[in-house]
C-alpha cells in the first residue's frame, strides 16, 4: 500500500491533481476539505449560530462529534465519483456553497473539531490497506492542510502544492465562475489567514517535497508529482524483491548492485559557445597536421610523411593560455590539380573563408616555393589576417632558414618546429593577436551534450557522401577512391531542428595488423571514434554483396556497446532480385542484430534519408532506457513462472533477484541459485526486447550465482 499526502492552500490545485494520481495509479483518494466542508454544513444544518461575535466552541465540538459518531456522515473515495452523503443524502453541492465556504474556517479553525477529523481522515486512510476497500490495498491519495505533517507524516509521498497569492486567487475565482457563483477578491487571503491560526502550509516539514505551480499547467503538475509517485512504488517494489536475497552471501559488489548505485548517465546538451576560428594552410606535406597535434595536445590528426594525407577541412576545438578557439586543419593546397586534389585545394578555400584567422605553414628546409607564393595571393585575396609560420626549423643553428620568407611580405616569419615544439607557443600568442584584430568570433565550441554519431564501413560504401547530404554541404572530400577519409570528421549537422554531432570515419580495413602508415593510423582513429560515439550508422553498399568485412564492421560497433542503425546505402541501384537477394540474408547473416533499425536509402540522392532521425532517436532512446528494479522483477517472475529453466542436475536453477547495473547500453545483472544455460539467456534477452523494446540497442544480460549461507 502507498499513501500520497498532499497540502498546501486554497488555489493550488490539490483536489484535480489528487484525483488525476488517484485515477493514474488505482489508488483510493479522500478530499479532507470536504470533510471540515461537511461539518460547517452540519453545524448550520443543526442551527448554530457562526457569525456570532464568539461562536460556541463548545455547542461546535459536540455537534462535529455527534456528526462522525452517529453514523451522520459518509465520503466517497472513488476518484471518478467522490461525493459526501449526510443520512443518505448527497450534500456534495451543498458543502461547497457560499455560506459555506464562508463559514469553514470558524469550524476548522478549533483544535478539538481538528482532533475528531484527524482521527477520521487516519481511519480512512487505513481502511485502504484491506484487499476489499476502494483500491483493494493499493493506497490513497489524500488532500488538504496539514494532511503531511499530522494527518499522515509517515505517508510515502509528501507534497506542499504552492502558488503566488495572485494565482490562487485567479484559479479560485475561476472555478466560483464555472460553478456560477462568486469569490471576492480577498477570499484566498481571507481563508490563508483563518487558516494559519492553526496550521502551517506556507513552508514544508521536513521530507515535505515543495512543488510551486505559479507557472505550470495542471498537467505539468501531475507529471511532477507522478515523478515522485512513480520513485516511491519503484522503492517499494526494490524492498519486496530484494527481501529474496536474504540468506545468500553476498560480496561488497553485490551489495552495490543491489542498492541501485549503478552508472546511468544523463548529459545535459551544453551551451555553444562563440569563439574565434583559425586556419592551418599550407601546401601539401609541410607540417600542418603534425602542428594541429602539437597545438591539441595529443595525436588527433593522421601524420604522414607523405603529401595528400589531410583531405578534409577538420575542426579541433582549442585552447591557448586561458583562451578557446576553433582550430581547422586542411589538405594541402594547390593550383592546377584534377581530381581528389582538387577537391583538397577546395575545402582549404572554404576553410580560409570560414575563418577568422590563419597560420600559414611553409617549410623551413624546401625553402620558399611558387606554390607558396600562389598561396599568399590567394590569402591576401581573403583579406584574412595572417600569421607566418616556418615548420621545420629544429634549432637555433637552423633561424636563418626563415630569413628567406620576408620576401612574402606577410610580416614577420615565425620559426617553429612543430615536430618538437619549438617555438610554438610564441606561435599561438601571435595567432591570438591575429584574432583580436580579427574581432569577429565565426566559431563554436563542440557542446558537450550533443548526442554522437559514428559513420562506420567498409572504405568506399559512401559514409562521406551521406554526411555531406545531411549537412547540406560538401564537408567532406568524396571520390570514388577508396579511403579518400583518412582523419575523423566532426560535423554539427542540424536534422529536423535538432543538432547531432557527426563522426565521418574513414573506412574499417580487413587486417589492421597488415595496413601501413596513413591507412593504419586512419584504421586507430576510426575504433577511437566508434569509442567516442553513442550510436554506430554501419554503412553497406546494397548494390554489392554483403562481405564477411561488413559484418565485422558491424559487430565491432556492437561489440562496442553502442546503440545501431544499420543504413543500406545506393539502394536506388538495386534491382527487384537484388532486393529479395538482401531480405534473405537479412534472415540469416544478420541474424544477431534483428533487435536493430534498418534504413534503406541513397546518400547521394537524399532518398530515405529522412528516416534516419527517427530511427536514430529511438535507438539512443533504447540505449539510455532504465527499467525500473520492481517492474524488472515482477516481468522476470512471471517469464519464469511461464517458462522455468530446464534442470540442470536434478536442480532447478532459480531467479531470485534482478537489477539494472547501467544503461548506454543497458546492462542486466541476475542473480541466480544456479547457472543459466546460454540458450535461457536468449530466451530472457528475447523477452525482453518483446516487453521493454530496446529496439536499435544490445543489451548484456550477466549471471551472478549465489549460494545460501552457511549455517555457523
Amino acid at each position: 500500500m502507498i499513501t500520497v499526502a498532499i497540502d498546501g492552500p486554497a488555489g493550488v490545485g490539490k483536489s484535480s491533481v489528487s484525483k488525476e494520481l488517484a485515477r493514474r495509479y488505482g489508488l483510493a483518494y479522500l478530499d479532507t476539505g470536504a470533510m471540515y466542508r461537511a461539518c460547517a454544513w452540519w453545524c448550520l444544518h443543526e442551527g448554530i449560530d457562526l457569525d456570532a461575535a464568539e461562536p460556541d466552541e463548545q455547542a461546535i465540538i459536540t455537534a462535529v462529534g455527534e456528526f462522525f459518531t452517529g453514523d451522520h456522515f459518509d465520503i466517497s473515495v472513488d476518484p471518478n465519483h467522490p461525493c459526501v452523503t449526510s443520512d443518505g443524502e448527497d450534500i456534495s453541492e451543498a458543502i461547497r456553497s457560499a455560506e459555506v465556504s464562508a463559514h469553514v474556517s470558524v469550524v476548522s479553525g478549533i483544535m478539538p473539531v481538528r482532533r475528531i477529523l484527524i482521527a477520521a481522515q487516519r481511519a480512512f486512510i487505513a481502511r485502504e490497506a484491506s484487499g476489499d476497500s476502494q483500491s483493494r490495498g493499493a493506497g490513497v491519495v489524500a488532500e488538504g492542510r496539514d494532511i503531511t505533517t499530522v494527518v499522515a507524516p509517515e505517508a510515502e509521498v509528501r507534497v506542499l502544492l504552492t502558488a503566488r497569492e495572485e494565482v490562487r486567487e485567479a484559479r479560485r475565482a475561476g472555478q466560483a465562475s464555472d460553478a456560477g457563483a462568486h469569490v471576492g477578491a480577498d477570499d484566498v487571503a481571507r481563508r490563508d489567514a483563518m487558516d494559519a491560526k492553526v496550521t502551517n502550509f506556507t513552508t514544508a516539514a521536513d521530507g515535505v517535497v515543495t512543488i510551486d505551480n505559479s507557472d505550470m499547467t495542471l498537467e505539468q503538475t501531475i507529471d511532477a508529482v507522478s515523478k515522485l509517485v512513480e520513485d516511491a512504488l519503484e522503492e517499494q517494489a526494490y524492498e519486496q524483491y530484494a527481501a529474496n536475497l536474504e540468506g545468500y552471501e553476498l560480496d561488497e559488489a553485490d551489495e552495490a548492485l543491489v542498492e541501485g548505485r549503478g552508472d546511468f548517465g544523463d548529459e545535459e546538451a551544453g551551451q555553444s559557445k562563440a569563439v574565434g576560428v583559425i586556419a592551418v594552410v599550407g601546401r601539401p606535406n609541410v607540417g600542418k597536421s603534425t602542428l594541429v597535434n602539437r597545438i591539441l595536445g595529443r595525436r588527433a590528426s593522421v601524420v604522414e610523411d607523405t603529401p595528400g594525407v589531410t583531405r578534409d577541412r577538420i575542426s579541433y576545438d582549442a585552447e591557448w593560455a586561458g583562451r578557446d578557439f576553433k582550430l581547422v586543419d586542411t589538405g594541402g593546397w594547390e593550383t592546377d590539380v584534377e581530381g581528389i586534389d582538387s577537391a583538397i585545394a577546395n575545402q582549404a578555400e572554404i576553410a580560409v573563408r570560414l575563418a577568422d584567422a590563419v597560420i600559414l605553414v611553409v617549410d623551413g628546409q624546401v625553402g620558399l616555393t611558387a606554390s607558396d607564393e600562389r598561396i599568399v595571393k590567394m590569402l591576401r585575396a581573403s583579406g584574412k589576417p595572417i600569421t607566418l609560420a616556418v615548420n621545420k626549423v629544429d634549432d637555433n643553428a637552423s633561424e636563418y632558414l626563415a630569413a628567406e620568407f620576408w620576401k612574402l611580405g606577410m610580416g614577420e616569419p615565425m620559426s617553429i618546429s612543430a615536430m618538437h615544439g619549438r617555438g610554438v607557443g610564441d606561435l599561438l600568442d601571435a595567432a591570438m593577436k591575429t584574432l583580436d584584430e580579427a574581432n569577429t568570433a565565426s566559431g563554436t565550441l563542440t557542446p558537450s551534450g550533443l548526442r554522437r554519431v559514428a559513420l562506420i564501413g567498409r572504405p568506399n560504401v559512401g559514409k562521406s557522401s551521406l554526411l555531406n547530404q545531411l549537412a547540406r554541404e560538401e564537408r567532406s572530400v568524396v571520390n570514388d577512391l577508396a579511403g579518400t577519409t583518412r582523419d575523423p570528421v566532426d560535423e554539427i549537422v542540424d536534422i529536423d531542428g535538432e543538432d547531432w554531432l557527426f563522426i565521418d570515419t574513414a573506412g574499417i580495413k580487413r587486417r589492421l595488423h597488415k595496413l601501413s602508415g596513413a591507412e593504419y593510423y586512419s584504421s586507430l582513429r576510426t575504433t577511437a571514434a566508434l569509442e567516442r560515439a553513442e550510436l554506430a550508422l554501419v554503412l553497406f553498399d546494397a548494390s554489392q554483396p554483403i562481405s564477411d568485412q561488413d559484418l565485422k564492421v558491424m559487430s565491432q560497433a556492437v561489440d562496442a556497446g553502442r546503440a545501431v542503425v544499420l543504413v543500406f546505402n545506393k539502394w536506388d541501384a538495386m534491382d527487384e532480385f537484388d532486393k529479395q537477394r538482401l531480405e534473405r540474408l537479412w534472415k540469416t547473416e544478420f541474424e544477431r542484430v534483428t533487435w536493430a533499425q534498418r534504413v534503406n536509402l541513397s546518400a547521394k540522392t537524399g532518398w530515405h534519408t529522412n528516416r534516419l532521425a527517427n530511427a536514430m532517436r529511438q535507438a539512443l532512446d533504447s540505449w539510455d532506457k532504465r527499467i525500473p528494479t520492481g517492474k524488472l522483477n515482477a516481468f522476470l517472475g512471471r517469464i519464469q513462472g511461464e517458462h522455468p529453466h530446464p534442470l540442470r542436475g536434478g536442480k532447478q536453477p532459480r531467479i531470485l533477484f534482478a537489477t539494472q547495473a547501467s544503461s548506454r547500453p543497458p546492462r542486466f545483472v541476475i542473480f541466480a541459485t544456479g547457472f543459466l544455460e546460454h540458450g535461457y539467456r536468449r530466451f530472457l534477452e528475447r523477452s525482453l526486447r518483446e516487453e521493454f523494446g530496446f529496439e536499435g540497442s544490445p543489451i548484456q544480460i550477466s549471471v551472478n550465482v549465489r549460494e545460501k549461507k552457511k549455517r555457523k
